[in-house]
């Protein structure tokens, strides 16, 4: 796929608390879930970014800053990243989607030259703003909002000019949250017994 001139953030800053340890790091078939996700993202971006105040997110050679405005939750995490990033097109992530696939984010590329302000995906009726492609201008209204001691991430969609992307059923899987245990072990086997080999041939 063709690079193109966006930065990659990926929001590493909750506490975990449903996983019991540090979510970003946790292994996925041998390999961490933000390491899944960095090599998603470098086929589509020319610089990443891990929104963290942890130091062990360092071992991943990315630009790592921390949170400008702290335990406000992932609209914080938002606003730091798009503070931090040097372009106008932004793929966001949350740190707990190991199995997101190029073919997802490309999606998302397809509207970085377009009219709005951010783009993500859907799963029926449940926004998956965690999963998009944000302007940096977002940072604007991030801070805004923060400042009205606002932490909803609904409250800046209804903000912004944006476009939601409905997932196709063969889709889900990719943009699966995994918060515990028992989801990484649902996850584990569902992928390791190629559950879903249909969905995912060819990606």
């Amino acid at each position: 796929m063709k690079k193109e001139n966006c930065t990659g953030i990926i929001l590493a800053g909750g506490k975990s608390s449903r996983m019991g340890r540090e979510k970003g790091l946790v292994l996925f078939n041998d390999k961490t879930f933000v390491q899944h996700i960095i090599d998603a993202l470098e086929t589509v971006v020319d610089d990443i970014i891990i929104v963290s105040d942890h130091p062990a997110y360092d071992a991943f050679k990315q630009r790592r800053v921390g949170d400008m405005i702290r335990n406000a939750g992932p609209l914080a995490g938002l606003y730091t990243g798009l503070e931090h990033s040097k372009t106008d097109c932004n793929i966001v992530l949350s740190c707990d989607v190991p199995l997101i696939r190029p073919v997802l984010l490309q999606r998302l590329m397809e509207y970085k030259e377009g009219k709005y302000d951010a783009v993500y995906f859907k799963d029926g009726n449940r926004p998956m703003p965690l999963v998009g492609m944000y302007r940096k201008k977002c940072s604007e209204v991030c801070l805004q909002l923060l400042h009205q001691e606002e932490r909803r991430m609904r409250k800046l969609l209804n903000e912004l000019n944006i476009k939601e992307l409905q997932l196709k059923e063969e889709e889900k899987i990719w943009v699966k949250n995994i918060n515990a245990p028992e989801e990484l072990k649902e996850a584990l086997y569902a992928v390791n017994n190629k559950i879903f080999w249909n969905a995912r041939r060819g990606y």
